[in-house]
Order: C-alpha cells, then structure tokens, then sequence
C-alpha cells in the first residue's frame, strides 16, 4: 500500500496514529507531496480527484480517501476496534467532532499562509476560530463521554486535532480556559503512538 501524504497535516496525522497502533508502518510505503489548496500536487490529484491528502492506494491500485475512511480501512486491517458497535454513532460524532475542529484550523493555516496579508479576512479567521473555541469548551463541560475510557476513533481525531492546532495557532493559548481538555490531551500525548506522529514542517 502507498500513502500519499503532507506531513503537516492532522488528518495525515489521524492515519499515522492508526498505522503505529496496528503495526502496520512495514507494510505502507509513505509518499510525501508539496501540495496546497492554492497548488495541487499531481500525486495528490492522480490518487484522489479532489486532490486533497491523505489518500491511500492499495494493493489493487485502487484508492480510498477521506483520512476517515482510511481509518475505518485500516482499523478493520489490523482488528483495533476504535470503531466499537455498542456505541458506535456516539463514537462517529465524537470523530466529527475532532475532524471538524482540524477543518477549522487549516482554513485559518491557509488563510494566514497561502494569501497576502492584505487580502486576508480577519473576520474569517475569527470566524474559524470561534468553531474551535466552542467545540473545546464542549468538551471541557464533559459532555461527551466517549472521550474517556478505552482508545476510540473520537479520541483519536480529538487528539490529533487539538496537537495541531498547538502546532499551527499556539498563541491562541486555548489551554488556559479549557484546563481539563490540557490535561486530557497531555495524556494523550503520552501514549507512543502519537509520541511518534506529532505533526511536523
């Protein structure tokens, strides 16, 4: 199997997790790709018509992408059981939960990166940023109780989304108003699986 991938990239991030949770980084060959909204990798265009990353070519030269559906593939290869039947849609929404906060941060990223600083919109990004904010302090009230217990697909996406956006909007400091989600995700950063994944370039 080949991925096509950015190193940069929390939803790249979400699959790396599962590859070191499965063992299965022998068995995957990691292609990287320069690619951006604005300038589109040819590797990211050829595997995924969208052209978005990360995308994974099996065996069969056929092609699965979004990050969620290689990680269902992929839990279902190695038998992980992040995706648990007994509360599975909770555990789904946990995950889009995660996947929409990441969302959030790239459109800032690429807002503050890919454009001139005179045709940025402040308000964009303020607007992206309240999303991020909301959805953390709806974690911190602990509503979401597929956030502890055994390692799920919700937490996972969590994880992944709040580390990079330490990594890309760490001034934000969101961890002084949500201290229970800081001591949630130091946790999480513990574990070796997302020791040998944090986000990177």
């Amino acid at each position: 199997m080949k991925l096509i991938y950015s190193p940069a990239s929390p939803f790249v991030r979400k699959v790396a997790v599962y590859t070191h949770l499965g063992n299965l980084t022998d068995k995957i060959s990691f292609t990287p790709v320069a690619t951006t909204a604005l300038n589109v990798a040819d590797d990211a265009r050829s595997a995924n018509p969208l052209g978005k990353i990360p995308a994974l070519i099996l065996d069969d030269n056929s092609t699965l992408f979004d990050s969620r559906v290689i990680c269902r593939y992929l839990d279902d290869l190695a038998g992980l059981g992040m995706y648990p039947t007994d509360n599975l849609w909770k555990v789904l929404t946990l995950e889009a939960l995660g996947d929409g906060i990441m969302d959030s941060g790239v459109s800032i990223s690429y807002e503050k990166r890919l454009r001139p600083e005179n045709e940025q919109s402040p308000s964009w990004i303020e607007a992206q940023w309240s999303k991020v904010e909301h959805a953390i302090a709806s974690l911190e009230t602990g509503s979401y109780a597929e956030l502890q217990g055994p390692l799920n697909a919700g937490q996972i996406s969590i994880a992944c989304a709040l580390d990079y956006i330490d990594f890309r909007h760490g001034d934000r400091d969101w961890q002084s108003r949500h201290p229970k989600m800081a001591e949630w995700q130091a946790k999480m950063q513990a574990m070796d699986a997302f020791k040998q994944t944090m986000p990177e370039g």
